[in-house]
C-alpha cells in the first residue's frame, strides 16, 4: 500500500506525496528535532513531577476498557504555558454535522499534526470546514491566542479508506503563532526499541469539557507493522494528541506516535487492552517532514 498525502477540501494546498520504501522498517531511523519556541524557558512542575521516562518492565493492562481498569489515572494540566505543553494544541473543529474536540501538536511553526479523523470523518458528516487551533489552552486562558484555518491535508488511506493504521492528518496554518509556543522532536524508532518504553500522551478530552489538558503516561505494551499499543488512559477529544517519549531523563520529548484509538480497535488476537496510536514509521516520517517543508 502506498502512502501519500491528500488534501482535503476545502483546502487549496497542493498535495505532498510519501517516499515509497521496500520495507516499513528502515536501517536509518529519521529525526526532526524538536524546538522549544521563543517564550520564556520556565521549568513545569507538571513536567518534571508527572512525565514519565525511560523504560520500565512491561505489566499487562488490566481491563478492556478506554479508561484502563476501574480509575481514572488522568492529571489536569495546569501549566499549559510552558514546555512542553504549550505545544499541544485545542482544537475547535466545525463540520458539516456541527462542532467537535480534537488535539493536535506542533511539528513547524506552521505545522499542526493530528489525526485524519480531526480533519475528515463520517461522524462529523465529512469534511471539517474550518478548525481553530489554541496551543496550551486552559478553560479561558489562551495565553497564545488562537488560529483559524481552512488547509488540511490526510493520509490517503485514511480519506479514502478510513483505515486506522493511517488515520493521520495535518492542520496548515496561514502563519505561525507570535511567540512560537515550540515543537516536537518526531523520531522514527525501531519497534523493538520502543516496547517497554514508558509513553506520554496528552490532549483535551471531551469528558472534561474539551477545554482542558489532561495527561496520563504508562509502557508501550506492543508494537504492530504501523500501530503502537499502550495502556495510558485517554478518551475521545484526546485523539490526534502526541504519543512521546523521553529516551532520558533530561532528554526532549519524542514523539513516536499519534494518539487516535481506545480498546476498540485493538486487535483481539493481541490478547492485551490497549489505546493505540498510529506509529512514526519512516513513511510516516517522511511525510510529516514534507508537510513541514511544505508550510515552512
Amino acid at each position: 500500500m502506498r502512502l501519500e498525502s491528500i488534501v482535503v477540501p476545502p483546502s487549496v494546498k497542493p498535495a505532498l506525496e510519501s517516499a515509497t520504501l521496500p520495507n516499513l522498517e528502515s536501517a536509518v531511523m529519521r529525526v526532526i528535532e524538536g524546538n522549544p519556541g521563543t517564550v520564556n524557558g520556565e521549568k513545569s512542575r507538571s513536567l518534571e513531577q508527572l512525565v514519565a521516562k525511560g523504560k520500565a518492565a512491561i505489566i499487562p493492562a488490566p481491563a478492556l476498557e478506554t479508561i484502563i481498569g476501574q480509575v481514572d489515572s488522568r492529571v489536569r494540566i495546569l501549566d499549559t504555558d510552558l514546555d512542553p505543553w504549550r505545544m499541544i494544541c485545542n482544537l475547535e473543529i466545525t463540520g458539516p454535522l456541527g462542532r467537535f474536540v480534537g488535539t493536535g501538536w506542533f511539528a513547524g511553526p506552521r505545522t499542526v499534526i493530528t489525526a485524519g479523523h480531526c480533519v475528515s470523518a463520517p461522524m462529523m458528516g465529512g469534511n471539517a470546514t474550518s478548525i481553530r487551533v489554541t496551543p496550551g489552552r486552559n478553560v479561558g486562558a489562551i495565553q497564545y491566542g488562537s488560529k483559524v484555518s481552512t488547509s488540511f491535508s490526510a493520509t490517503n488511506l485514511w480519506y479514502q479508506n478510513q483505515d486506522p493504521d493511517f488515520d493521520i492528518g495535518c492542520i496548515h496554518l496561514a502563519e505561525p503563532f507570535d511567540p512560537i509556543p515550540g515543537w516536537f522532536t518526531i523520531e522514527s524508532m525501531d519497534p523493538a526499541e520502543l516496547e517497554g518504553y514508558l509513553i506520554n500522551v496528552a490532549g483535551y478530552p471531551g469528558d472534561k469539557g474539551g477545554d482542558k489538558m489532561y495527561h496520563h503516561a504508562n509502557q508501550v505494551l506492543t508494537t504492530s507493522d504501523r500501530r503502537l499499543f499502550y495502556n495510558v488512559d485517554t478518551m475521545g477529544g484526546q485523539s490526534g494528541g502526541p504519543a512521546w517519549v523521553h529516551k532520558s531523563e533530561n532528554g526532549p520529548p519524542v514523539v513516536v506516535g499519534i494518539h487516535a484509538y481506545g480498546e476498540g480497535a485493538t486487535p483481539a488476537n493481541f490478547n492485551i487492552e490497549a489505546n493505540s496510536a498510529p506509529r512514526i514509521i519512516p513513511e510516516v516520517f517522511d511525510l510529516i517532514q514534507g508537510w513541514v517543508t511544505a508550510d515552512s
